[in-house]
Parts: C-alpha cells; structure tokens; sequence
C-alpha cells in the first residue's frame, strides 16, 4: 500500500510539472504548518489554496492577537507572524477613569470581562447615569455614561465616555466639546458636539471601540427596531421622546436596503444575508407603512433586484413579490467581478432619489428615505463613499437642515474588518442620541439580531399590530382592520347575547362576564372574527368567569346590579392561527407589552406601564363598536378620566341614577375606567348595547388594551338625548385582581402559548 501511495504521489507530482511547461498553472497552496493559535482555534474558506481565507476564532471574552486573520498568497500565509504562534487574549474595556468630579472604584490599570466598576460624585455635584458598571465580553461596559455635574450651564454636562478624553468644560448655547479616543481605540459617534438653544447636545454620545469591540445582537435589537419602529409607524406624532416622524396622510415611505456580496462573502453567508432581509422587510410589513422598496446587491457592480420607481409603477407588488425576486438572485449572478465597491452602492442610491426627487417634487419633500446598508468589510474599489452620502442628504435636505428628520442612513458594519470610523462617517447623527451604526462580527449575528428584533418564539411577540384601513374606498381593505377584534354570539333558554371580546392568544378571548347566564353551555357559543371571514375559528372549550364577579354582591346597601370585576375569558379547544389578520392585542404587565413600548427590561413591571399608558387626567383611548361592517369608521374617540375628572364620573352617576354620594362610591371602585362626557372641547363617544365585552385602548408604538367594556349610566344610543351627560365604565385591566384572574389562565404554558406576566 505504501508503494501504491509513493507512485500516486511521484505521478501528481510530474503531471502539476508537465502542466505547468506547456503553460497550464498549478493552483498554488500554503503550508499547513504553524497556522495554529494559542486558546483557540482556526476556520480556513478553501482548505489550503490559493486565496483562502484564515480566520483566527476564540472563546468568548477573547481576542486573537496579533492578527485576526491571514489570506493563502502564492504559496505564502499573509502576513507572516513572528516565532510566536498567535494567541487568544482576555478583552479589556475601556479606561473607565475619566470621571470628573468623581471617583471611579476600582482603581486598576486594565479592565477585563466581568470587572465591575462602582462610581460616585464629590460633594455639591449630582449624580447622573449608572452607578455600577460591569465589562461585558464585546469589550463595552454595560450601562450609561456616569456624570458628576452641577447642572448651572444652559446644556447638561455630556460627560466622557470610558477610553476617551474631553476638550470643552462651559456649556452655554453654542459651546462645542470635542473628543479623542485613547491610542488603538476608534471613535463612532460625534467628534464635535455644540450645545444647541435648546438645552441639548448635536449629534450622538461618542463611544471608543477596540479592534474587537462589537454590538451584541441584544443591543442592534433595541435600538435598531426602536429607531426604525418609530419611523415605520405612520404618526403625527411619536410616543418616543425627541424624535417626531414628517409623515402626514399623504406622505411616504421610500427604503432603500444595500447587501454586500463581494469574494468575501461566501455561498452559504450570502443566503443568510438574503434571509436577513427577508425578515427585515416581512418585520415592516406588520406595521401601517406601505413601503416603496429599492433592493441592490453589491460587489464590483450593481444588481437592482427591486427599482423604487418599477415599485412604484407596479401597483400590484406585494410583499411576496419582493420575496420571490430575491430567492431567484443566485450567490453565482454577480459573475467575476467580486471586488467591494461600496461608493458604487450609494452612487445607485443617490440616482435613485435624485430621480424621484425630478419627477416628482411635492410626493418627493412628503417622504420618508430610508437606506440601509449591510456591508462585511472595507471597500476596495470605488473611492470613498462619503461625499456621495453628503450628496444624498443635501438632496434630501434641499438646503433646508430642518429636513434631516426626512432621512434616516444606517450601516451594518459585518465582519472582522469593519473599518469603523470611516462606516461611522456614512450614517445619520440625530441630535436626539440615536445609534444609526452598529458593528456584528458576521452574517449569522445580523440574522440573530433580526430574530431578537422580530422575536417570533411565542405567538403573543407581536401583539397590538394593525393596519387601520377604515377609512379606505377599497372594501377589500376591511380585512386587516383590527386583527384581534371576535364577534361574541350567545344562545341562551331565555334569549341571546351579543358581545365583543379580543383575542389575547391563541386560545383565549377576553370579554365581560355578564354576557353569559349560569346555565350556559359552551357549544351554545358562536364566534366570528368580522376582520378575516374566510376564517373558521376552533369551537369553545369553555368560559370562564372571575371568580369575585357578582351582580347581585352589594344589594343589602342597594345596589341592585354591581359590575366589579366583570370580565371573562373564553377558551377555545385549539389555538387560532396567528396571521396579519388574525392576531392578539397586547395587555398590560405582561414582557410582551414591555417589548410593544420599547421599554428597558429596568422598566419591566406593571406600575411603569401604568405610569406610560394612564399618564395624564385625561387619557385618549379608543373602543371598536359592534356595528363595524355598517360604520365606515368604528374606531371611537373615547378619555380615560383619572384624578378630579374621574369624581366628575361619580357626580354624575348620583345625578343620573339618583343615589346618594358614597353609595356612587360604592358603585364605581377603582377597577373601572371612566370615559365619557366632554372636557377641552373635545366629546367622547359613547358605547351602546353590542359592544359590551369589546376593549378598551390606547395606542402607543402599538394597540394596548387597558380595560373592558362593561356598563354604562345611559343608553343613549337607544333613549336618545345629549351624550355629553353619560358615562360608561370598563373593567380596568391594572386591577390586581383581575390582573391575577388573568395571569392565571393566560401564564399557564400547560393551557396555552403563556404571556409572560410582570
């Protein structure tokens, strides 16, 4: 056998010679010696071949030092190393003593993963941003910046982040600070920042990376759907601080989605990139926003698989269009040219806009621009791609600077040789902080990071979406109205009710208790979801009551009909298929509702969510009348009324019904909303006889239901008469007890897909 072995080998040998004399090449390999690395591990692109790629892997908390990675050249590793074999080092955060006015504890010369760091003022200075900080293992300290201020300037002190130092200490309108970073750590964010007249910073808060330092997919999520949340969510105004969206109902949204697939990238990355983008736009496509989409993929040319101005022409193109198009895009369509040219990319961009902006410049100054960029390393060809972004802002801006808010540029820096300042460059820098770049260290963390942002683990992740077509021409549109919306039908011995409840998951709809009798029999229960009729739903399992829920608890003090608690649940035998037009809305105190208001897992608890959503006396909520086949809009224009407004209610229950005042008081406990009547010239509407059992809600980022309908003082949608003098009452979801009645049932993961209550 080892003859066999010696033979085969002499005649490889003579043939890659003869090949090579009558000037065919041998394809060239390197050594496959000394390649290893101290603690960890090496990937190769192409075995040992001709312009494969080394890539350097070590545990998490480390780094490969000296290099990261070496290219197969001519028979030769690039670049050649030293004696010593690389090695995986421990990652350090930056040098957190750079508080003023403060002590940093520990003191130590380096900071490695899981350090933490204490901080506290000096006397006569204020404490701002986290007071305990810990070294996370993408070499970024966890938290907010500390300050140790006096607050006596027109602008708060901005501080200095950790590994960067500070020139500029007075912060009167128009005072500038500008930053450096320590040596071997770059900037991203705002070199320069100048204390505007109104109390703020421009720009964005600096941080300093490392070579190694990267985005957890956790943080891209958070900030990457909260900025792009606000901007796809079509609202005269935005619930988020600072950031108000210039899109009226006559406005647009255009996105522009860049994906690199140059050499670096290969086959098997280049369809999870595909993949990635597929998430991305199905994740808008949830929200009210029909976007006009232009889609490039990228290397040494430009391919446009969707053109914003065919999209727009196409009256048709649908979500499963732009899918269909990119599956067909094949790794091997781009041919031979594999360069990266990324000033290419953009220049593609900015024709685009440029000749929207030609055609039409009224629809031009009315849209929304969003351009998104997915690119793995430096380019290579083309030039710098920066002025040809100040190209596409300032046709954007039309020389007004008001208009930045009209265009939101974002990079994804992908892979481990993000040149990070210059991508920095490229990417919007609002004055209200947002983080428009973010580093991940490959294709498979962008896909983890969409999967986090989308979330679809648990049917309930996406509660609250709707697409509010009410007051469109077209009849067809009706079926996305309101997703969770359920038509109740009860048959009794004696009659029939007709209610409304909501689905909260797939197998349970929240209604009112008094819509059933004792004697009920789940088989007697018929629903209907009016928003999507081709849509059997499972047959009822049974209902369930609230236990403490009793008409007749308080009749020795003469209430004849007490309502407290009046809420149930229906359970159904199966969990409804969620889809855009089926699916749940959010309830409060639940993690699902916490991702919905795009709060910090800090703020995770029922009293913050009471705090966000009942935040004023008077609160706008709306109800959804049973009539919403016959109403072009029944979406109704209801205030929660808190505080003295909510005595008004009370007042106007003793007028109405004739009781004395604690008798009233009795009546309306604090586990009802009221609504009703009119304040700031403004008149709610009022609920009739069918839309008991329906909810109760505001919108904020999403729909959340805060209450049920349960009674009112007046049916003046039968009686007649001046609206402004009834009120109706809803079981308020915030109750502790209800909120136990639910959690009992809708946390139980052995009944259903559980909400995960606070």
């Amino acid at each position: 056998m080892q003859s066999v072995l010696f033979w085969s080998s002499y005649f490889l040998v003579v043939l890659s010679q003869f090949s090579f004399l009558y000037g065919a090449p041998a394809e060239s390999q390197c050594p496959n010696s000394n390649l290893d690395i101290t603690g960890g591990r090496y990937i190769l692109s192409n075995l040992y071949n001709d312009g494969s790629i080394l890539r350097y892997v070590c545990p998490e908390g480390f780094y490969p030092h000296p290099v990261k990675k070496r290219e197969c050249d001519r028979g030769q590793w690039v670049p050649k190393v030293n004696t010593k074999p690389p090695v995986c080092k421990k990652v350090t955060c930056p040098n957190p003593n750079v508080l003023e006015n403060g002590v940093v504890h520990p003191f130590n010369k380096l900071y490695y993963v899981n350090d933490t760091t204490t901080y506290r003022c000096h006397s006569d200075y204020t404490f701002r941003g986290s007071a305990t900080r810990v070294c996370q293992a993408n070499g970024k300290w966890s938290g907010g910046t500390p300050i140790c201020s006096r607050n006596t300037d027109h602008c708060p002190d901005p501080g200095t982040p950790p590994g960067a130092s500070r020139q500029g200490h007075i912060f009167n309108i128009d005072d500038k600070v500008t930053y450096t970073c320590d040596k071997n750590l770059k900037l991203i964010g705002s070199k320069v920042r100048v204390c505007q007249d109104g109390g703020y910073w421009s720009g964005k808060e600096p941080e300093c990376y490392a070579d190694f330092t990267y985005d957890t997919p956790g943080e891209v999520a958070e900030a990457f759907s909260s900025s792009l949340k606000t901007t796809i969510t079509l609202h005269e105004e935005s619930g988020q601080a600072g950031k108000k969206i210039r899109l009226d109902q006559g406005g647009n949204l255009d996105i522009y989605i860049a994906l690199d697939a140059s050499d670096s990238i290969d086959e098997k990355d280049f369809n999870k990139a595909k993949d990635v983008i597929k998430k991305l736009i199905t994740k808008i496509s949830y929200y009210e926003v029909s976007p006009n989409y232009e889609i490039i993929i990228f290397a040494t040319d430009v391919t446009k698989i969707v053109s914003i101005t065919d999209y727009k022409r196409g009256n048709e193109t649908k979500l499963m269009d732009i899918l269909t198009l990119l599956e067909r895009y094949k790794y091997d369509d781009k041919g031979e040219k594999t360069g990266t040219n990324i000033r290419k990319a953009y220049e593609a961009i900015l024709r685009s806009i440029s000749f929207e902006k030609a055609q039409n410049k009224t629809a031009f100054d009315k849209t929304q621009h969003v351009i998104i960029m997915f690119t793995d390393g430096i380019a290579n060809m083309g030039g710098n791609p920066k002025p040809v972004v100040e190209e596409i802002k300032q046709t954007v801006y039309s020389g007004d600077m008001k208009r930045d808010e009209y265009l939101d540029i974002y990079a994804f820096g992908v892979g481990q040789d993000v040149e990070k300042e210059k991508i920095d460059e490229w990417v919007t820098k609002r004055d209200n902080n947002e983080k428009f770049f973010f580093i991940l260290p490959d294709m498979d963390t962008v896909g983890e990071t969409l999967d986090e942002m989308i979330d679809e683990s648990t049917s309930m992740s996406l509660c609250g979406l709707y697409k509010d077509y009410y007051d469109s021409e077209s009849k067809s549109s009706m079926r996305l109205t309101y997703p969770w919306l359920i038509k109740i039908s009860i048959t009794h011995d004696n009659g029939q009710s007709n209610c409304i409840g909501s689905l909260v998951t797939p197998r349970f709809i929240l209604t009112a208790a008094h819509c059933f009798r004792f004697d009920d029999s789940p088989e007697k229960i018929l629903l209907s979801a009016p928003n999507s009729k081709d849509t059997k739903l499972p047959e009822v399992e049974t209902f369930l009551l609230h236990p403490d829920y009793n008409t007749r608890q308080k009749e020795a003090a003469g209430i004849s009909e007490y309502y407290e608690y009046d809420v149930a649940l229906i359970q159904l035998k199966s969990g409804v298929k969620i889809s855009p037009d089926l699916r749940a809305i959010c309830i409060p105190c639940t993690e699902e509702t916490n991702g919905a208001l795009q709060l910090s897992a800090s703020d995770a608890t029922c009293e913050k969510h009471r705090e966000v959503l009942l935040n004023s006396d008077l609160v706008k909520a709306n109800f959804i009348t049973h009539n919403i086949e016959k109403t072009k809009k029944p979406k109704k224009n209801v205030q929660i009324r808190q505080g003295q407004q909510r005595d008004e209610c009370v007042q106007q229950a003793e007028k109405i019904l004739k009781i004395g005042k604690e008798t009233a008081k009795d009546m309306i406990t604090e586990n009802f909303l009221c609504t009703g009547g009119a304040s700031q010239n403004y008149i709610d509407d009022v609920t009739c006889k069918g839309d008991s059992g329906g909810p109760t809600f505001v919108e904020k980022n999403r729909l959340i239901q805060l209450g049920v309908i349960s009674w009112g003082l007046k049916d003046i949608c039968v009686t007649g008469g001046d609206s402004t003098e009834t009120r109706d009452f809803h079981t308020n979801l915030f109750s502790p007890k209800v909120q136990d009645f639910l959690k009992k049932y809708l946390g139980n993961g052995d009944i259903d897909t559980p909400l995960n209550f606070l």
